[in-house]
């Protein structure tokens, strides 16, 4: 990631009031971060060769073709024009949890538009799913530009709902996709975490690409409380009243051991797993995936 390069704040994404506005805040930042690389987004693919020059990145030579000819090439790429991408964005009841700027809906629904307005960028069609215990919106994957402004308005609208059944729309998009496509979740997977895997990994073995956002809260993940607190579960209002230092060590193990499931579990199978942190620049977060996302392929 580029030195000198300034992310926006979440504080300050959080006051642009519209969303295509957030989209485009992020999409440029996170680009202005990224290496100079071919890779410039999420599907690469490889086009044809050039000569080497002085500075070029020797991991992309073609060592093959070097024995042949005794000349450096370099393998150029271009991102595809026809990929299909579906954005599926948790709207449930926790989602709208927030210990600071942006509630962990708002950072993913901030995502979500900067991920539709990156891809129609890059002329790919675009589809939005959006969820709680059901299918709240559904909206089919375009590539035109009144499309992304109604991909817009409806995130524009979303309200954290009810409780979390993130393994249904996650199904019904598997039994209804036609051809490969790119696949995109976004969710705090609070739910039944080795179903939820367990769907990703269908939809991977299917040929599908996979990516998992996991947006968390910075309380969530660094448990910060200092004071007697009441804790409230936001999708069956059950309530806990303790002193954190009591609880601290317990929470942040298990914790660990759920991150690290998910993590595991999504990687193991071919599954693309980021842990978000709504407290981090959205911009920065973004340009650093991307940029590990480019350097595998």
């Amino acid at each position: 990631m580029a030195a000198n390069t300034t992310f926006i704040d979440p504080t300050v994404l959080a006051s642009l009031d519209n969303l295509e506005l957030r989209a485009r805040v992020v999409v440029e930042g996170f680009l202005s971060g990224l290496h100079k690389s071919p890779h410039r987004g999420f599907s690469p693919e490889f086009t044809d060769y050039r000569h080497y020059y002085r500075g070029d990145d020797m991991r992309h030579v073609d060592w093959k073709l070097y024995a042949r000819s005794d000349k450096f090439y370099i393998k150029q790429y271009e991102d595809e024009t026809n990929v299909r991408c579906y954005v599926v964005l948790d709207a449930s009841a926790s989602m709208g949890y927030s210990s600071g700027a942006m509630s962990k809906l708002d950072y993913g629904r901030t995502l979500a538009s900067a991920l539709a307005y990156f891809i129609m960028r890059q002329r790919d069609a675009i589809g939005l799913i959006t969820f709680d215990e059901k299918v709240r919106d559904y909206i089919p994957a375009l590539c035109r530009q009144p499309h992304l402004i109604r991909i817009l308005r409806v995130l524009s609208n979303i309200q954290a709902g009810a409780t979390t059944n993130i393994v249904r729309p996650l199904s019904d998009l598997a039994v209804n996709l036609t051809r490969k496509s790119l696949v995109i979740l976004i969710s705090d997977l609070l739910e039944d975490e080795a179903s939820t895997i367990k769907t990703l990994q269908r939809l991977r073995s299917m040929g599908n690409d996979v990516i998992v956002f996991h947006v968390m809260d910075d309380a969530e993940l660094n448990f910060r409380f200092q004071e007697a607190t009441e804790f409230i579960d936001a999708e069956t209002s059950e309530s806990y009243i303790t002193s954190p230092a009591a609880i601290r060590n317990s929470y942040l193990e298990n914790l660990q051991r759920f991150l690290d499931f998910c993590k595991k579990q999504c990687q193991g199978s071919g599954v693309d797993y980021c842990l978000l942190n709504t407290s981090q620049p959205l911009d920065a977060a973004l340009s650093s995936y991307i940029s590990r996302r480019a350097r595998s392929f």
